[in-house]
């Protein structure tokens, strides 16, 4: 139904991804640093160069890790959060590289935010999603999000930090807030977009048809 393009996270060795910088979908060059001279610094092991071939602009990783910017290409916040929500995914998104577990937090902390917008009573999120579920929102997310901790019998109370917690962890989260909005307020939209071009006859017709 949305016409939402894909977005690639960047990754460690990847030659395509969207840029950290101008978050364009991209090719990107490695190129490994052998050696550099400043001072007391003589050499960088372990450290990769990667160029975006969009806007030319260079991440660094070390040990497989991007340090440079300090912060993961993380799919932007889908528009239709509400500006509480997309100030928890933001705040996450500058963390991430540096405080993975705290960015965790934030995300189901936000998680838990978006049940509640959603008409259900924020209160238990095994409760909130399971009754998502039932109004549309596909079952693989409830199985995704107990994956994650984030529900279940195992479950992190929401905004508490979990020493488990790493990257990947935080960039699935990412995806799930994002795919729970897209399936629960973004599709509806359109859908109500679309029919509400339909002339007022044909909506009557349709109306009578369906026992409206």
């Amino acid at each position: 139904m949305s016409n939402k393009i894909p977005y690639k996270s960047a990754e460690f060795k990847e030659t395509a991804f969207n840029c950290p910088f101008c978050n364009a979908f991209a090719d990107q060059v490695w190129r490994a640093v052998n050696y550099y001279s400043s001072g007391s610094i003589k050499s960088l092991a372990n450290t990769d160069i990667c160029i975006c071939m969009h806007c030319n602009r260079y991440s660094i990783w070390q040990e497989e890790v991007m340090v440079y910017p300090d912060f993961s290409g993380i799919e932007p916040p889908n528009e239709d959060l509400s500006e509480d929500i997309k100030k928890d995914y933001e705040e996450a998104s500058s963390i991430i590289q540096k405080s993975p577990r705290g960015a965790a937090a934030l995300l189901r902390l936000a998680i838990q935010k978006l049940c509640k917008e959603l008409g259900e009573n924020g209160e238990n999120i095994n409760t909130d999603i399971g009754n998502l579920v039932k109004k549309g929102l596909p079952v693989k997310v409830q199985q995704s999000l107990d994956s994650l901790r984030v529900i279940g019998n195992e479950a992190v109370h929401p905004g508490q930090l979990d020493l488990k917690d790493d990257v990947k962890t935080a960039v699935a989260l990412f995806k799930l807030v994002n795919f729970i909005v897209e399936k629960m307020i973004t599709e509806p939209k359109e859908i109500d977009v679309i029919y509400n071009k339909i002339p007022d006859l044909k909506k009557k017709q349709i109306e009578e048809r369906d026992g409206k």
